[in-house]
């Protein structure tokens, strides 16, 4: 089924936009212990999308990619990394076959992959213009994905993976108090396999990002778990 808010667009898209580029954002995001991704669904199609779009002829890529991710979400001061390229040919043309071929989607484009983890709970997801559902879903039970996007995302997930223990990944998508059991669980999920808690913490602390805050409130017998938040000045610099 053909997208008329596409069509639409096409015309001033022709005149405003960059023609071969655009751009493509993966937001993780972490909820009780879901970790997700923010996906959107285009109108008339069962299929779903990465919030993306095009590249104003007058904006920066980096201003493009905010923008984009606030149309198509409505996620905003968000921190956005380039991870990516992707240039394959016909990975665009062909979602769009059954359009004319003089609409503006349907030219061979070159999408750049941004990046970001942000507390799910301060974003409320809203569809834009040209879709009717914008949700998290969880990052390993992706639905039907369109053009090349399911490996779009499988390459942030390497980025972030890679960068886990390199940058305080948690501090953008945990309270801002929390134990180490809470990151440990974190990690897990991020890396989809288990660790030794022993050997967890050792790591992380050797890290010297956390801040100890006491002990957590607790009725049952046991020892409380330590409270802990990421010291600002170390994740600064």
């Amino acid at each position: 089924m053909r997208n008329t808010e596409i069509e639409k667009a096409s015309e001033a898209l022709w005149k405003n936009a960059l023609p071969h580029l655009s751009v493509d954002c993966v937001v993780f995001g972490y909820h009780q212990g879901s970790f997700n991704v923010l996906l959107a669904r285009m109108k008339g199609d069962d299929k779903w999308i990465l919030p993306g779009g095009y590249i104003q002829k007058a904006e920066s890529i980096d201003d493009a990619a905010k923008r984009i991710l606030f149309e198509r979400s409505g996620a905003e001061k968000v921190f956005l990394e380039v991870f990516g390229v992707f240039g394959e040919p016909n990975r665009s043309e062909d979602y769009f076959v059954e359009y004319d071929d003089n609409l503006w989607h349907k030219m061979r484009f070159v999408t750049i992959g941004y990046y970001a983890v942000i507390d799910q709970s301060q974003v409320t997801p809203v569809p834009d213009m040209y879709s009717d559902a914008c949700e998290w879903m969880p990052v390993y039970e992706l639905p039907e994905m369109v053009m090349d996007h399911k490996q779009i995302i499988e390459k942030a997930l390497e980025k972030l993976r890679d960068q886990l223990y390199h940058k305080p990944i948690g501090y953008n998508l945990l309270p801002e108090i929390f134990t180490l059991p809470q990151l440990q669980a974190l990690y897990e999920k991020i890396m989809n396999q288990k660790f030794n808690r022993g050997n967890f913490y050792r790591k992380i602390m050797k890290e010297n990002i956390l801040i100890k805050q006491g002990e957590a409130k607790t009725g049952g017998a046991h020892k409380a778990p330590h409270l802990y938040k990421f010291d600002p000045a170390i994740y600064t610099k």
